[in-house]
């Protein structure tokens, strides 16, 4: 019997059986129409390892992208100075963190100078003063904008190019004393957090004229070597003379750096001439560093400052300062400004100031610096604690400074113009004006260049306000001009 045979009986015989158990015995086929079960199998199981690979890889991709667009667009808005995070939620979390304002003040300066280093600090996004509607110049100069930040914030010029970037035009570091000093005791920093005022008595804290001049040579020399310049002392001697195209001082075009100087605590008022080789050593470290020099004989702190700003002694010290600044070793020498203080503001007062300021070759004036006296705060808005701050002996600095800087802008314009129209005949240059104090917003931003002054300065509403306090207010500035224009 064949085998073919032999497979039909056998299956003739089951076939009852397979009916009573319902199993199906299946017919034998031809091997190329069955392909082994393991290839089925195989296919099958690639098909859905493929699916899920391209699930995956999808899901993976999504999630990268979203992490990446989240992360640029979280970088670009904590870095951009108009986002409310820093005015609404950093300055809040500092003042938490830092009950004490001194430490709040250093805590800030070390994290904008931090960030800065990585690249990741705030800016002034958009190029907002590439529409050249806010230019102004000063001392032949064109400058991008009319906002400038006191001295006080930066005093050691750590961060100019830092603050440079928060969107000002004129930054002033400072002051700086010839020998280092520590200044008075703390507590010397107050919040007066009700009137977003302050009460200082820092006494000029400075590392010293020396140390200030090493870290702007370091700045300037950093400077040099990243335009391709070199590293050299012929690199350096290329920018100071302004061969690179921006201001040996703010090495930023359309910017200025002014550093304050002052006198040490130790050197006696009443005698000038030490008092003067104060200055004049101060400047002659620093002069090259910087495109404006700012005489401070006005901090309330210093025991006796403001004592130097009687004609006599006022003019002794400018005349030393004018004469070492021209003498810096640059083509295009810094020019000397005063910073004089709010409290000494009778005519008689003004009047000798003016003609220290004229007699001197001063070109200009830095209407004012903290005032002494406490008739501008309204107690009855003040805590049992903020009435007991407001006793502390110090310079006070707030909006409420406002009205006074203002209308001493005025008069100062009014004064110092008299001898150009006294002396018709003669090439005299314009005195320049900044005004500083208690400037918040951009209304009180243009009234006081409309007044006379050419920078409006912040310090306080900056602490305040937080790092994006100079773009909001040069965009108060555009809207105010805007409305004004529209209603006229």
């Amino acid at each position: 019997m064949t085998l073919t045979a032999t497979n039909s009986c056998l299956r003739t015989a089951l076939k009852p059986l397979s009916a009573h158990i319902g199993v199906r015995i299946p017919r034998r086929r031809p091997a190329h129409l069955w392909p082994p079960n393991h290839r089925l199998a195989s296919t099958s199981q690639e098909l859905r390892t493929d699916g899920k690979s391209l699930l995956t890889r999808l899901k993976n991709l999504f999630l990268g992208t979203s992490i990446a667009l989240g992360l640029t667009f979280g970088y670009l808005y904590v870095t951009d100075t108009r986002s409310g995070i820093h005015r609404w939620a950093s300055v809040p979390v500092i003042r938490f963190l830092y009950p004490d304002a001194e430490d709040a003040h250093h805590a800030g300066t070390n994290i904008l100078k931090t960030l800065y280093t990585f690249g990741i600090h705030p800016r002034e996004r958009g190029k907002a003063d590439d529409k050249g509607d806010l230019q102004v110049e000063v001392f032949g100069r064109l400058i991008d904008n009319p906002i400038g930040i006191s001295a006080g914030l930066d005093k050691n010029a750590d961060i100019p190019s830092a603050l440079f970037a928060l969107g000002p035009a004129v930054v002033e570091v400072g002051g700086a004393t010839p020998l280092p000093q520590e200044g008075n005791e703390k507590p010397r920093v107050f919040r007066i957090a009700s009137q977003n005022a302050l009460i200082n008595r820092y006494g000029l804290n400075s590392l010293g004229a020396d140390h200030m001049a090493g870290t702007l040579r370091t700045r300037l020399r950093q400077f040099a070597h990243s335009m391709g310049f070199g590293l050299d002392t012929s690199a350096e001697r290329f920018v100071l003379d302004g061969e690179a195209g921006v201001p040996a001082g703010s090495l930023m075009q359309g910017k200025l750096l002014a550093v304050q100087v002052a006198k040490n605590k130790s050197t006696p008022d009443a005698d000038i001439d030490a008092v003067r080789r104060d200055y004049v050593r101060s400047v002659d470290a620093l002069a090259k560093y910087a495109d404006i020099i700012v005489v401070n004989v006005s901090s309330p702190n210093t025991p006796g400052l403001r004592d130097l700003q009687k004609v006599e002694p006022l003019m002794h010290i400018l005349k030393g300062v004018v004469g070492s600044a021209r003498s810096a070793d640059r083509k295009l020498k810094p020019r000397v400004m005063v910073k004089v203080s709010p409290d000494e503001d009778s005519d008689e007062e003004l009047l000798g100031i003016c003609q220290a300021v004229w007699g001197s070759g001063v070109d200009g004036v830095i209407v004012g610096n903290t005032t002494k006296k406490r008739d501008l705060v309204w107690r009855g808005d003040l805590s049992a604690e903020e009435q007991h701050v407001v006793l502390e002996q110090g310079g006070y600095s707030g909006p409420q400074m406002y009205d006074r800087t203002l209308n001493l802008v005025k008069r100062y314009r009014s004064m110092l113009d008299e001898a150009l129209h006294a002396n018709p005949g003669r090439k005299l240059e314009q005195k320049v004006i900044f005004a500083s104090g208690g400037i918040t917003n951009g209304k009180q931003a243009l009234d006081v260049l409309n007044a006379g002054a050419s920078v409006a300065m912040i310090y306080t509403a900056m602490v305040y306000g937080g790092v994006g306090t100079a773009s909001r207010i040069k965009e108060e500035v555009r809207e105010e001009i805007r409305s004004r224009k529209s209603s006229s």
